[in-house]
C-alpha cells in the first residue's frame, strides 16, 4: 500500500492531481499555498484592497470549476496567473459599466466637491499609473516587473509571443515616464 504524503508536503502536482480527482483537502491546501500569489497579483492590477479580495475569491470560485481542466502544459501558476487577469477584467468591464450608470445620474465628485486622494508612496504613484495604461502592456508590466516573470513566462501567460511582450514593456515604459513627468512624479 502506497503511503500517502502530506498535504504540506505534496508538491502542486500531486494536489493538483487529487483536486482533479474530488480530493478536497488537496483542493484546500492548493489554494492555501497559491491564494497569497492571487491576492497580490489581483492587487497589482487593481490597486484597491477589496477589489483585489474580491478578484481572489473569485479566482478560487473559478478555480474548482476549471482544475479539471488543467493539463500541466505549462506551470501552474501561469496557469493560475491567467485566471487571475482575467477575473481582474472581468471586474474591471463590471466596474465600468457601473461607472457609466453612476455617471448617468450624475457625478459624485461635482454633487459631493470631493477629489480623489493622491497616491504619497512614490511606488504606489507608480503602480497607479501601470494600471492606467493599455491592457497588454499593463499585463506585461506587472507579470515582469510585478510578479518576476521572465518574458518567456509571461509570454506563455499572455498567450503572445516573448518578442511582444519585450515590444509591450518597451511602450509601457515610454508611455510610463510621460505619465509620470505629466503628474510631477518624475
Amino acid at each position: 500500500m502506497a503511503m500517502m504524503l502530506d498535504e504540506s508536503e505534496a508538491s502542486d502536482a500531486e494536489l493538483i492531481g487529487r483536486a482533479q480527482g474530488g480530493d478536497r483537502g488537496a483542493f484546500g491546501k492548493l489554494l492555501e499555498r497559491h491564494y497569497d500569489f492571487v491576492y497580490r497579483a489581483a492587487y497589482r492590477w487593481c490597486g484597491k484592497k477589496a477589489d483585489a479580495e474580491d478578484i481572489a475569491q473569485e479566482v478560487c470560485v473559478r478555480l474548482g470549476r476549471a482544475i479539471r481542466d488543467y493539463h500541466g502544459g505549462g506551470a501552474f501558476t501561469t496557469w493560475l496567473y491567467t485566471m487571475t487577469l482575467n477575473a481582474a477584467r472581468d471586474m474591471m468591464r463590471k466596474t465600468v459599466r457601473e461607472a457609466i450608470k453612476t455617471e448617468a445620474y450624475g457625478a459624485y465628485e461635482l454633487i459631493s466637491g470631493e477629489a480623489p486622494a493622491e497616491p504619497e508612496d512614490p511606488a504606489e504613484a507608480l503602480w497607479a499609473a501601470v494600471r492606467m495604461l493599455p491592457d497588454k502592456q499593463r499585463d506585461a508590466v506587472l507579470l515582469v516587473y510585478g510578479e518576476g516573470l521572465s518574458h518567456a513566462l509571461a509570454s506563455e501567460a499572455m498567450g503572445i509571443s516573448e518578442t511582444t511582450v519585450s515590444w509591450h514593456i518597451h511602450e509601457a515604459k515610454k508611455r510610463l515616464k510621460a505619465l509620470l513627468l505629466s503628474a510631477g512624479e518624475v
